[in-house]
């Protein structure tokens, strides 16, 4: 495994991050696919005796017990000193005012939370899940700052949220001698590349990691535009999410079965291989439920694919309206699918 440094820090990472959305208590929170802690435990030590030294997960997904089976996996199973444990605040825990959001208050309480799930003193990453509308950018920045400068966490990052916002938590933090976000987690794939047009170049430009969520498209690029999954079935958020451009999406996806059954390998390994060639692109974070799409994934690392099959990947693609970031509540009161998911 040939580990990376996430962006101008010294922390350093595996190629692939395990995403943890996937394990959790089924029907807690909005995902009903998850797997049961003992279906999770493989996976875990599938990734770690791969070299995947990289987890991520977040205070909401299955409604903490994410949180829970991957504290409990990589306690039993890794050297604390040896993994670099993500997670993400910012979703509603709790139906109350001061339950949700990134004002000091609510940070302060989503850490506690998520270590004491976690069963750790710290976590190494602490990611900004959405950008907060209703928090002062300098509330939040200096919130984060002393959150590092307690110990419960090494590192700061954000989530997806539009490129000017990004600047300005970083240009605030600069301002005051705040810590800086290191990681950006925004969501690109074959058939989602907006954050193409300013948040990758504004991140390679500022020495900021991007450790893209979905990079698979919540499966899409994964099979033939038709073949349906337990996940896909029951998935409202990635049936709402890739629901605007599903034409093109189409298009797009038949180009990496095609290129796919030229090479003799999988789509995944295609669509991987893809994205890991970005200069901008650190750490892809991968989801999986079946031991053969972790290896898949694995494959990609070891995929090259030619300027002129990237070109052939990327020719079909149309702009895509803005999808997977925080929509506050509209004056009826409605939180969007967006946030209301955070599904990534």
């Amino acid at each position: 495994m040939n580990y990376r440094t996430l962006g101008r820090s010294g922390l350093k990472v595996s190629p692939l991050c395990l995403g943890c959305m996937s394990y959790g208590e089924a029907g807690a929170g909005t995902h009903a696919w998850t797997l049961s802690e003992a279906e999770s435990q493989p996976f875990f030590r599938q990734a770690l005796e791969a070299g995947i030294n990289f987890f991520d997960t977040a205070n909401v997904y299955s409604a903490g017990s994410s949180e829970e089976i991957t504290g409990r996996a990589l306690r039993k199973l890794a050297r604390r000193d040896e993994i670099v444990v993500a997670t993400k605040a910012f979703g509603p825990w709790r139906k109350a005012p001061n339950a949700r959001g990134l004002s000091r208050k609510a940070l302060f309480q989503a850490m506690d939370d998520s270590l004491q799930r976690l069963g750790m003193d710290y976590v190494d990453l602490y990611q900004i899940h959405r950008f907060d509308t209703e928090t002062p950018v300098e509330e939040t920045m200096e919130a984060l700052h002393d959150l590092v400068k307690a110990g419960k966490t090494r590192y700061i990052g954000a989530s997806s949220m539009a490129a000017w916002q990004f600047a300005k938590m970083q240009q605030v933090a600069e301002q005051h001698g705040w810590t800086r976000f290191i990681a950006m987690q925004p969501q690109v794939n074959l058939i989602y590349r907006e954050e193409e047009r300013e948040m990758l170049p504004l991140c390679q430009d500022q020495g900021v990691g991007v450790i893209p969520w979905s990079p698979l498209a919540r499966g899409k690029l994964t099979r033939p535009w038709a073949a349906e999954t337990h996940r896909s079935e029951h998935d409202l958020f990635g049936k709402q999410l890739y629901k605007a451009m599903e034409a093109n999406d189409r298009e797009i996806v038949g180009a990496v079965e095609a290129l796919a059954n030229a090479r003799g390998v999988s789509m995944a390994q295609i669509a991987l291989a893809w994205l890991l060639q970005k200069p901008a692109i650190t750490s892809p974070i991968i989801g999986a439920t079946k031991p053969a799409q972790l290896a898949d994934a694995l494959g990609a690392l070891e995929l090259n694919l030619d300027p002129e099959a990237c070109a052939q990947l990327e020719a079909l693609y149309q702009p895509h309206p803005v999808a997977g970031v925080y929509a506050p509540p509209g004056p009826d009161g409605k939180v969007s699918l967006t946030e209301e998911g955070l599904s990534a």
